[in-house]
């Protein structure tokens, strides 16, 4: 059939954003067209607008596409110009809706909600990528680029998030090659603690267990263990433990203060000059690598493989000496660590006495004078080269105590007789007797008093002065078991600890000494003979 000339097809020009032209001026936009309708052939059809009279298109068989309409309309967000709407033949705009077909309403909500569905699923996506990591339009695939202030916030919130999940599995490697150095055990950001099997081609001298706390650092030297390390028995030996220099920026000292500085009670301030380097994968967990400041010992600028709850998996850097170094953490490897006596024992859960046990601490001071005195042994790590250890008597008939002390290494001897406040001490040959030699030689007797000298001093004094004094304001710490028997741990002011049996007697006391490590009097109570009156009393 063939087209009348009024109803030829009529292509409309493309919105160009340009002004209408001269010949336009003033005439509303649309006004005198004729409107386009979609047949089932695809052929356009125009309809004459009536004057006074609101058209609507007509239904086909082939509906009008929502996404036709949904781009669109996005197209004109995303643009900034505002949708053009067809005018009224009396020359004001045609109301929003007017070519709806019949069902249009219903059909304009859902629209309405599609578009915000997809507002919401964008802002998602936007959250998303911020949180990932996800490289922006000015950092293409394969690029670094400045950390967005969610990857900075997740690196200020790093040390906050290892402390609140208390503990992780860790493998350090330090060096390469033949001189590498490999740590395998965990650490424990609450306490804190780090326990470590200590091998590899490097370890030289520290081959064997480490322990340390931010203050103190004890070793168990094994020449004999295999060169590589696996994770250390997690109850650990009693015996063989002797304390250790911290190193001053290398080895086991600044692996230690590493590890433990990697947990803080707060967060650090977002750093402004860190770097996203890439996407990458730990043990399955998608993780972003980034390079940022951080506050720990060593490398101002470590390498981070950190997942999106600011968890580190990976740590590349430098120890403070300039030594390389990597940290990779277990974080499902987490058990219960159990720090050598030296340390402070296992941990427990502090609490106030009950008044069982309040009662028996006051009753402690008649107890020790209704006993007598008890056979001691004392285990005292002061140094690198000074644990003392001693074997000896203590009197609270007399309120005194007699000891031989050897010094571990030298085998320096010494024997001490100590009253409160004052200690007269003479020194022995290194292959003399391991007890005291009764009676006391008049070397001794002779000896000049002086003030406690050290933290071994100290400790026997706390224990004579038990006999005249109940301490107050104690903790229940835990309980325990020594010489096969049940104990509370009772912790009282001054950095003391006794550990006192259900019948109320003494079989250990220790006190916290200032370098962090706990020195040790183990006490097996009964009548002891008394020592004879000497220089400290006069």
């Amino acid at each position: 059939m063939g087209t009348s000339p009024d109803r030829r097809p009529r292509r409309e020009p493309p919105d160009t954003g340009a002004p209408p032209s001269a010949d336009d001026a003033g005439r509303p936009r649309g006004a005198g067209r004729p409107r386009r309708l979609t047949a089932r052939g695809g052929g356009d059809q125009s309809v004459p607008r009536e004057p006074g009279r609101r058209h609507r298109r007509a239904r086909t068989s082939t509906p009008a596409r929502p996404a036709t309409v949904a781009g669109r309309r996005r197209r004109e967000l995303v643009t900034g110009r505002s949708p053009a709407h067809p005018a009224r033949p009396g020359g004001g705009p045609e109301l929003d809706g007017a070519d709806d077909p019949p069902d249009g309403p219903g059909r304009r909500r859902i629209m309405l909600a599609a578009l915000a569905g997809a507002a919401v699923i964008s802002a998602t996506a936007l959250v998303a990528a911020l949180l990932t990591g996800t490289p922006g339009p000015d950092a293409p695939a394969g690029t670094t680029r400045p950390l967005t202030s969610a990857e900075a916030d997740r690196v200020a919130a790093l040390r906050v998030t290892n402390l609140r999940d208390v503990r992780a599995g860790v493998r350090v490697t330090v060096g390469a090659g033949g001189a590498r150095t490999e740590l395998v055990g965990w650490v424990d950001w609450a306490r804190p603690l780090v326990y470590l099997d200590v091998g590899g081609p490097g370890a030289d001298a520290d081959r064997g267990l480490a322990q340390a706390t931010g203050s103190a650092l004890l070793v168990r030297p094994d020449p004999g263990a295999l060169p590589t390390p696996a994770r250390p028995p997690l109850v650990p030996p009693t015996d063989g433990w002797r304390m250790r220099a911290p190193g001053g920026g290398h080895g086991l000292g600044a692996v230690r203060d590493l590890l433990i500085g990697l947990g803080a009670g707060r967060v650090d301030l977002p750093g402004a000059d860190g770097r996203w380097l890439r996407h990458d994968s730990v043990g399955g967990i998608p993780v972003d690598v980034l390079q940022a400041p951080l506050a720990v010992p060593g490398d101002p600028r470590p390498t981070l493989w950190l997942d999106a709850d600011a968890r580190l998996h990976r740590l590349a850097g430098r120890l403070a000496d300039g030594t390389p170094v990597t940290v990779e953490l277990s974080r499902a490897d987490r058990p219960t660590l159990h720090p050598v006596d030296a340390l402070g024992g296992r941990p427990g859960q502090p609490r106030d006495l009950t008044d069982d046990e309040a009662e028996r601490l006051a009753a402690l001071p008649a107890r020790l004078r209704a006993v007598g005195g008890a056979a001691v042994t004392v285990t005292a790590p002061l140094g690198p080269s000074a644990t003392l250890r001693g074997t000896g008597t203590l009197s609270w008939a007399t309120s005194s105590a007699y000891l031989v002390v050897i010094e571990d290494g030298s085998g320096r001897r010494t024997l001490r007789w100590v009253r409160p406040g004052r200690v007269a001490e003479a020194h022995r040959s290194p292959d003399g007797p391991a007890t005291p030699p009764t009676p006391m030689p008049a070397g001794l007797l002779a000896a000049p008093a002086r003030p406690p000298g050290d933290d071994l001093d100290r400790l026997i004094d706390a224990a004579l002065r038990a006999g005249t004094h109940a301490p107050d304001g104690a903790l229940r710490v835990r309980e325990d078991r020594v010489a096969d028997r049940a104990v509370d741990v009772v912790e009282v002011p001054g950095g003391r600890r006794w550990w006192l049996d259900r019948g109320g007697l003494p079989r250990r006391l220790e006190l916290r000494t200032g370098s962090g490590v706990w020195v040790r009097l183990d006490l097996t109570p009964g009548r002891v003979s008394a020592g004879p009156a000497g220089p400290a009393s006069r």
